[in-house]
């Protein structure tokens, strides 16, 4: 496996209907993505391959960073798989340096994510490629862990 490859392995307390459904409708998704103290308020996604999506994450400064992609593979409850890449308010790809923030990121990278059932829970995970080494690596890493905190709460209240 390429060693710029971030794997980060989750196990939700739900079927994996509802975390499929936390990552692919917006209503939901917009409910945990980004990490602590960041809040989604939009998120467009075109679920099918070739298929592309916007989201956008604020920071609690009221700093706004926009993502971007397009969906490779969707086998729903099982496996999607999307570029990843830094974008602005419009759509349009954007360096890293957009953010002020590390060159080294490259324009696209690509994010897969598998859900299995196990025990009657949800093992989710991700990989993430293309990050560069370093401490953007382990930034990115912190992100994500903060974010599948926040999908667990979100997973929990909704299973109520």
């Amino acid at each position: 496996m390429e060693k710029n490859v971030l794997v980060i392995e989750r196990f939700f307390n739900a079927p994996r209907e509802i975390v499929w459904k936390a990552w692919t409708e917006p209503q939901y998704l917009m409910q945990w993505w980004g990490p602590k103290d960041f809040t989604a308020p939009f998120c467009k996604n075109e679920l099918k391959v070739g298929g592309k999506y916007h989201y956008c994450m604020r920071s609690k400064e009221g700093e706004d960073f926009w993502i971007a992609g397009v969906f490779k593979e969707y086998s729903p409850f099982e496996r999607l798989v999307y570029t990843d890449s830094f974008a602005d308010e419009e759509g349009n790809v954007v360096p890293a340096s957009y953010y002020g923030m590390d060159e080294s990121f490259p324009l696209i990278m690509e994010v897969n994510i598998e859900f299995e059932n196990v025990d009657g829970k949800t093992k989710m995970t991700l990989y993430h490629t293309g990050l560069p080494s370093s401490e953007m690596k382990e930034m990115t890493k912190t992100g994500w862990n903060e974010s599948f905190d926040k999908l667990s709460g979100f997973i929990m209240e909704k299973s109520k």
